[in-house]
């Protein structure tokens, strides 16, 4: 069982991917984690990755996609496996497609966890940090114990600057212009399945189990 997850900075498919992953003895496969393993482990296709960070660069979709399928093409990955964070552009979805294609393989679902945006800028902006011990918190969901405090070390909370509405309104218009063209690219394949993200956590994972069966 191959999934990409789709949705939106905040919409919770990173703990979803991580939740089917866990239910189906699956790997969720991020790609932020296996450019870091590569990079760690100062592997060929690691080393090509670092030149371009290096720079201040985006890494090309071809390296990209290369370090994916030699993740994927490890023996942990056989029953299938959880994509997050990639294809996140249609350029990065066809390439993907072209080179599994190759291989006599393919995606079997696409699942768009779908927040609408007002409801992620509330999430996101409700969010508070510990800088000290790295505990997070978020002001309706999981409050600390003491307003602005954080109970496990007692330091000061903070709105990361990534949390905050003007910057969350920003990374959805990027996630507009370049991610949401995928919902139609995946439609157009008969493997998309869209999920309410709005419901709770736990809720969301039912219907997504309800789709993978």
């Amino acid at each position: 069982m191959k999934i990409i997850m789709l949705g939106a900075p905040g919409a919770g498919k990173g703990t979803q991917a991580k939740m089917i992953a866990e239910k189906y003895s699956i790997p969720h496969v991020s790609t932020g984690d296996i450019f870091r393993a590569n990079i760690k482990n100062g592997t060929e296709l690691g080393k090509q990755a670092k030149e371009y960070m290096d720079a201040g660069k985006l890494v090309p979709d071809e390296l990209t996609v290369k370090i994916l399928l030699d993740r994927v093409a490890q023996e942990d990955c056989a029953n299938g496996y959880v994509l997050d964070g990639f294809p996140r552009t249609i350029p990065q979805a066809e390439v993907l497609e072209d080179a599994l294609k190759k291989l006599g393989d393919q995606i079997d679902y696409a699942i768009n966890v779908d927040v609408p945006d007002e409801n992620i800028v509330r999430r996101m902006s409700g969010r508070r940090a510990c800088l000290k011990c790295g505990a997070t918190y978020h002001i309706e969901h999981i409050p600390p114990k003491q307003e602005g405090i954080c109970d496990t070390c007692g330091s000061e909370l903070v709105l990361r600057d990534d949390d905050k509405p003007e910057t969350v309104q920003k990374r959805l218009q990027v996630y507009h212009e370049q991610t949401q063209p995928l919902i139609d690219f995946y439609t157009e394949r008969n493997i998309l399945k869209a999920v309410d993200g709005t419901k709770d956590m736990k809720e969301v994972f039912n219907d997504i189990i309800a789709i993978l069966g």
